[in-house]
């Protein structure tokens, strides 16, 4: 159980704090509660912009890396289409600087042509390598546009189109920043070897003099259900021709949530997980499938992703998967099965929140979508769920109408 603290500045910056007195480090984490689902359909993916733009200089530090590599520390970020994501560690000693560099780049950017185009063409060259020179790089772009019609989970992270971020204008840029990037917006959680006391001293020296801002209100359109099947299929020269396969399923804070994730585990977590050993080892029908979910805030996909062996149909692979699918409806998975899977997430979540940094990204997230207390509930909400319910959740997602489907062949196969 988490020992968890929370501050709440004048500015509506929300602090929460976990000491961890076994490591002589402390991490910073800032959520901000914005995400590619946030930017206009014309102008996608700023938010995976300003990942890059945050750390080219803010307005009182020109080099966000070189004082922090000079006091020890590290840092990284991320974004997905609901939140962008900052953190950095630093021995405890030199804490301040941490905090001075997180607030400074709250505070403001060093809006410069310069430093815009250099990012710009910096995102533009990830956009051709992730996207358009790898193979399978633009499932993304064709998956997404067949599950979402209306909500802005159509597109991915990266953007939409590569010329959104080409035709990017400061004025687009400072526009997005000051709409989305303030202490009103955004949650920082702190933890490591730093007393409560001394994270309220700092987060209201340094966080508390930033102005809260008018932040840009969530005006898109919710999706609605699905009432057919949605496929395609396209021909792209890659090694081997693969299924790509997904569902629609309900949001991160719905109570389903948790059955839904563990069917995904019953599905292909493991050798002996169900589509592994039966497509795989036993019908040897694929080389590698996967089950996953996405995991979004709002109603997000559940993925079934495999590679058929060269010599099998795509159709007569897609049809395993169904087969599998409709087994799962029928029968209820039996105790031993279930309890596996548990305990598999109950040592994911132990584990997963033994490192400080990991527990400042997860302490953060839990606190943007509602309450960081929330964390210390994860094992017994998986626990707590029941074979009947993931038969549920079976039933109710794994139906033709809920589902899209993009066969990618390999050319010429």
């Amino acid at each position: 159980m988490l020992e968890i603290n929370r501050h709440v500045l004048s500015n509506g910056l929300r602090m929460v704090h976990c000491k961890d007195s076994s490591t002589q480090m402390v991490a910073l984490n800032i959520a901000y509660n914005v995400g590619a689902k946030d930017e206009h359909p014309d102008r996608t993916g700023f938010a995976h912009l300003f990942e890059h733009l945050m750390f080219g200089g803010s307005e009182n530090i020109p080099d966000y890396d070189a004082p922090l590599q000079l006091a020890g520390g590290e840092n990284n970020a991320w974004t997905n289409n609901d939140i962008t994501n900052y953190y950095l560690t630093v021995p405890s000693q030199n804490i301040e600087i941490g905090f001075w560099l997180e607030s400074d780049r709250m505070l403001g950017l060093r809006f410069e042509e310069r430093s815009l185009e250099v990012q710009r063409d910096v995102v533009i060259e990830e956009f051709k390598q992730r996207c358009l020179n790898q193979p399978y790089g633009d499932v993304g772009h064709l998956l997404r546009p067949l599950a979402y019609k209306n909500h802005p989970y159509q597109w991915p992270t990266i953007g939409k189109d590569i010329s959104h971020i080409s035709n990017a204008t400061m004025q687009q840029v400072k526009d997005f920043f000051y709409g989305h990037y303030a202490p009103n917006n955004a949650v920082l959680a702190i933890t490591g070897n730093i007393e409560f006391e001394e994270a309220i001293a700092l987060t209201e020296k340094w966080f508390g003099p930033i102005p809260s801002r008018q932040i840009s209100q969530r005006n898109y359109t919710h999706e609605t259900p699905q009432n057919k099947e949605q496929r395609m299929a396209v021909e792209r020269d890659v090694p081997i021709s693969t299924l790509f396969i997904a569902y629609h399923m309900c949001d991160r804070l719905h109570p389903d949530y948790y059955a839904y994730d563990m069917l995904s585990d019953i599905l292909s977590n493991g050798a002996s997980s169900r589509l592994v050993q039966r497509l795989v080892k036993e019908k040897k029908i694929f080389s590698s499938i996967d089950a996953y979910i996405s995991g979004s805030s709002e109603e997000g996909l559940f993925h079934i992703t495999g590679k058929p062996l060269p010599d099998v149909n795509l159709d007569d692979a897609e049809k395993a998967i169904y087969n599998e699918l409709e087994l799962i409806q029928n029968e209820l998975i039996v105790e031993q099965e279930l309890e596996k899977v548990k305990n598999k997430f109950e040592s994911t979540q132990i584990f997963g929140n033994i490192n400080y940094l990991s527990v400042a990204t997860n302490l953060a997230w839990f606190e943007l979508h509602g309450k960081a207390e929330d964390i210390n509930n994860e094992v017994e909400r998986y626990r707590a769920v029941t074979a009947e319910q993931i038969q549920f959740v079976a039933r109710k997602a794994f139906h033709p109408n809920n589902r899209v489907v993009l066969q990618y062949k390999k050319l010429n196969a």
